[in-house]
């Protein structure tokens, strides 16, 4: 793949989309769906100008750039005491609505990709159980949609892909070690797990005090602040890494250690990941269309297309519906949350972190399955997004009392915005 064709493919790609951004926040052409569709435009099966190279280095390496930028920001947004006071809908769907759903896609998958055996089928699971609210932007920007219903919506995609990678690397650990004794794999899951958390910390804790005490006193611009951060994503990353650990675990560690411990510089964190972040999402996408779709076209069976619709409708609703049980949220509430849990960049950024394990059995199976289901939920959920929120905005107001469930008062979650959204 020709860097410099890229780069120019893709810049005019976004001066394209700027051009109806304003008019895609309440239509069906989400930046997700426009970069897919343009990157399959320009694949292969398109007008062939982006010709994927055979170790796919670019899209491996901006993925994993990408992952830590991701995780570290979002991680940087947690506020347990406010989250706990304010946000039981998401932390339901977080306790219990993740777990229902990894376990209840491993059950699906088992019998119907026996080859995979059980470590596959948990792992096409994991992979396939963060959520991603770009997707159903339209659903965060209808402001007749009830907050508590969008907060919601919006909390759960900011933290699901953090707290899944635990159980990524559980299951890609049992995947590669399936030919070696339990205790093997079990020992290399513990490394991964132990040492990444503790260096992430100590990371965020450390450098991100020393910015702290730094900006109190001026001794930080404004710019250094944002590069600083950034800097402790990367760092906290590189040394987990170097010392066995698992660096994505770090950088989220490390996130969640700096929006805990410093306060004072977050809220140019959030702006920097809003603008210079996002570029770094819209060019993954652009790749998802040019390589990963045409990669997977030719393996896909009528198999992997069922359950790519289960993963987006029953393995996700039914765990939605039994972990807000006794919410008072209305049923037709339950399934608007359970409909909207689109698949998108964690998902596309932890199937290329399995394709890059060479002795992972499967691997090909598990990377046409995720791709078709990321696929379908870029464009049923972008075209469904715009018309369903407004049908659940009328049935609210109709059906529910200002003192619903869903009308109840929550405080202001500082999430990730999906592409496009404005503060106004």
């Amino acid at each position: 793949m020709n860097f410099e064709l890229t780069l120019l493919l893709f810049g005019a790609a976004v001066i394209a989309f700027a051009l109806i951004s304003r008019w895609s926040q309440q239509g069906p052409m989400t930046a997700p769906l426009f970069f897919t569709l343009a990157g399959l435009l320009l694949s292969d099966r398109g007008l062939g100008l982006l010709a994927a190279d055979p170790e796919w280095s670019l899209a491996h390496w901006l993925a994993e750039v990408t992952l830590v930028w991701v995780l570290f920001t979002d991680a940087s947004r947690i506020n347990l005491r406010q989250l706990k006071e304010g946000h039981n809908i998401p932390l339901r769907l977080l306790g219990l609505g993740l777990p229902l759903c990894i376990g209840v896609g491993a059950l699906v998958a088992y019998p119907m990709f026996p080859e995979l055996g059980w470590a596959g089928a948990f792992t096409l699971a994991v992979i396939l159980a963060p959520t991603d609210a770009a997707l159903g932007q339209a659903v965060i920007n209808n402001e007749r949609v009830p907050v508590r219903i969008r907060q919601a919506f919006n909390v759960e995609s900011g933290l699901n892909d953090g707290m899944a990678l635990p159980l990524l690397i559980i299951g890609l650990s049992w995947l590669i070690g399936e030919n070696h004794s339990a205790s093997h794999w079990l020992e290399l899951a513990s490394m991964q797990l132990l040492l990444g958390p503790i260096y992430g910390v100590a990371v965020g804790l450390a450098a991100g005090r020393a910015l702290d005490v730094g900006v109190q006193r001026r001794w930080v611009s404004p710019t250094y602040q944002r590069l600083g951060l950034l800097a402790i994503a990367m760092s906290s990353y590189g040394l987990a890494e170097l010392c066995g650990g698992n660096g994505f675990i770090a950088a989220f560690c490390a996130g969640a250690a700096v929006g805990t411990r410093t306060h004072v510089f977050c809220a140019p964190l959030h702006r920097f990941a809003e603008t210079e972040g996002q570029l770094l999402s819209l060019i993954n996408f652009l790749l998802f269309g040019a390589i990963m779709i045409p990669h997977a076209l030719p393996d896909l069976t009528w198999t992997h297309f069922f359950y790519a619709l289960l993963s987006l409708t029953v393995i996700r609703i039914i765990p939605v519906i039994v972990s807000l049980t006794g919410t008072q949220l209305q049923f037709t509430s339950k399934l608007f949350l359970g409909w909207f849990g689109p698949r998108g960049l964690a998902s596309l950024l932890y199937v290329l972190l399995v394709m890059q394990e060479d002795h992972a059995p499967g691997k090909d199976q598990l990377f046409s399955v995720a791709v078709l289901t990321i696929l379908l939920s870029v464009l049923l959920h972008g075209v469904t997004a715009a018309p369903l929120a407004q049908r659940y905005s009328r049935y609210i107001q109709r059906n529910s009392a200002d003192t619903g469930a869903e009308q109840k008062e929550t405080s202001s979650f500082p999430t990730r915005r999906p592409f496009g959204r404005e503060d106004t």
